[in-house]
């Protein structure tokens, strides 16, 4: 059986799927077998025959040359709202069990299995007279670590340490962060990472200029996050 990864933002819209594209590809082109899996995607594109396309993994594939059985979601929703939401308005609740299945089927056919995670760390999946399933519940009981996508700029100190802080009181692994819309350069951006490092006590890993077509980080060092 491989090893496995969580990756989660500090938010929505700072481009955790476009950097979740980049590190998959630097394994894959590193020789790695490497795979993603997303538990639930809500806010699908809907293709010309009416059918649901899940847009994050389309685009992981794409970046990182995947096979269309490389790149899997169990639970694909229509509505661009939370996923606890989006369930409610089909009347598909996300069944744990299932999730659960999944990734470890995924996790048994690669060297490395990225999975991404919905929005922000305390994101619900599942919210309703049965259950209450919220995005760190899912990687407690996937025992997985976690690696932070932050954007760069302005408000990432706060938006970080309180996902580090999180993290921490939920036992989770922090791996460290990555920074997107990097401006090398920039003062502003230069005591963001910084700060973040000192106040965390984490490392950023990496930094992402806008529009890169590589993840500025050597292969076996991503490597040696999985577990």
């Amino acid at each position: 059986m491989g090893k496995a990864l969580f990756i989660t933002g500090t938010g929505t819209d700072i481009g955790k799927t476009y950097v979740t594209g980049l590190i998959v590809k630097r394994l894959k082109d590193a020789g790695f077998r490497a795979g993603y899996y997303k538990a639930a995607l809500s806010g699908a594109e809907v293709g010309a025959d009416g059918a649901l396309l899940p847009g994050d993994a389309l685009f992981v594939r794409r970046t990182a040359g995947l096979a269309a059985e490389d790149a899997s979601v169990s639970y694909i929703y229509r509505d661009a709202v939370s996923p606890h939401l989006a369930a409610k308005i089909e009347s598909r609740p996300v069944d744990f069990d299932k999730v659960e299945r999944d990734f470890f089927a995924a996790k048994e056919r690669f060297d490395y299995l990225t999975v991404e995670g919905s929005g922000g760390i305390i994101c619900p999946l599942r919210w309703d007279e049965k259950e209450h399933v919220v995005l760190d519940d899912l990687i407690v009981r996937l025992q997985l670590s976690a690696l932070v996508i932050a954007d760069a700029g302005l408000g990432t100190i706060n938006a970080a340490v309180l996902t580090a802080e999180h993290l921490k009181m939920r036992e989770i692994p922090l791996a460290g962060f990555i920074f997107n819309h990097w401006q090398a350069g920039d003062r502003m951006q230069e005591d963001n990472k910084k700060m973040v490092e000192e106040m965390t006590g984490a490392p950023v890993l990496a930094c992402v200029e806008k529009g890169a077509k590589d993840l500025p980080l050597a292969a076996d060092a991503l490597a040696a996050l999985y577990a």
